[in-house]
């Protein structure tokens, strides 16, 4: 059983680029987490993706001939001691190219994350640190983009991405990339503003995201977790999960801290939940 996530009580292992072996006990949260620090967050429209047939989304069978219109989102969080890009969507080749179909799949990109960037007067080497929730092409498909940005990613995703020739392939543009590799949860910036949880199982180090804004409470951003509302009040699994049981136990996990901390959950591919939030440039605070 996962361990329940209450990020005062786990341990987080850090590493620089040169140095991936340093461990260190995670610091205490402060007693109200929500006024530590001064934290914006900003929603970017990473595509959206038709899919003709949902049987794929549930491993019960349930879905099986139902289809559904997904949203695909990024997040830049802005925090005084830099800028983290949360999931990197949809491949930037797509931006403008219209509809593309490959399978179950009809995606569709408007604008890069370039370009929504620049609507609030940023570019790419403003980018201090860029993290993807897991690997899969909708969430990491303009790391190329952000060169000179450090990608801050957990150790199971990292050995998975790169555990085949095929996986390698796909993240070759993470390759080149400057890297902090992290095992379990990440204090992003030390403070307990910024957690990166860590919720195996859709792929090996699937990761969600806690924010906790000053006016706004706590966010989590979901990652792949859960893809709908039904999903999440059904707690349906993907048949292309890679650890079925471990997404259960995440999922279990994951609604406790959400309980406990009374934290307003996005379902990052859910439109009713991502119309709540402000589209870029406005933000939350």
């Amino acid at each position: 059983m996962i361990k329940y996530l209450m990020v005062a009580s786990l341990l987080l292992a850090g590493c620089t680029p040169e140095e991936q072996s340093i461990s260190s006990p995670a610091p205490d949260l402060p007693d109200n987490p929500t006024t530590a620090v001064p934290l914006s967050l900003y929603t970017f429209d990473c595509g959206s993706i038709d899919v003709s047939d949902l049987d794929a989304f549930s491993s019960t069978g349930d879905y099986a001939g139902q289809t559904d219109s997904l949203t695909n989102t990024c997040y830049l969080i802005r925090h005084p001691q830099g800028d983290l890009l949360w999931d990197l969507g949809l491949p930037h080749g797509l931006a403008g190219a219209g509809p593309q179909t490959e399978g179950i799949f009809t995606m569709t990109l408007e604008r890069t994350l370039i370009e929504q960037l620049a609507d609030i007067g940023l570019s790419p080497k403003d980018i201090e640190f860029i993290s993807i929730s897991h690997s899969h092409f909708d969430h990491s498909g303009q790391a190329a983009l952000f060169p000179e940005s450090q990608w801050l990613v957990n150790k199971d995703e990292f050995n998975y991405m790169f555990s085949t020739d095929a996986n390698k392939a796909q993240n070759a543009a993470f390759a080149e990339l400057s890297k902090s590799i992290h095992s379990g949860n990440h204090d992003v910036f030390g403070d307990g503003s910024v957690m990166m949880l860590a919720l195996p199982g859709h792929t090996p180090g699937h990761s969600a995201l806690q924010v906790n804004l000053v006016e706004s409470g706590p966010i989590l951003l979901t990652g792949d977790l859960y893809h709908r509302s039904e999903s999440r009040e059904l707690k349906r699994v993907p048949r292309f999960n890679t650890d079925e049981a471990q997404t259960r136990e995440s999922m279990e996990a994951f609604e406790a801290l959400a309980r406990d901390s009374g934290a307003r959950v996005i379902i990052q591919h859910e439109p009713v939940d991502v119309a709540t939030l402000p589209k870029s440039p406005a933000f939350l605070q």
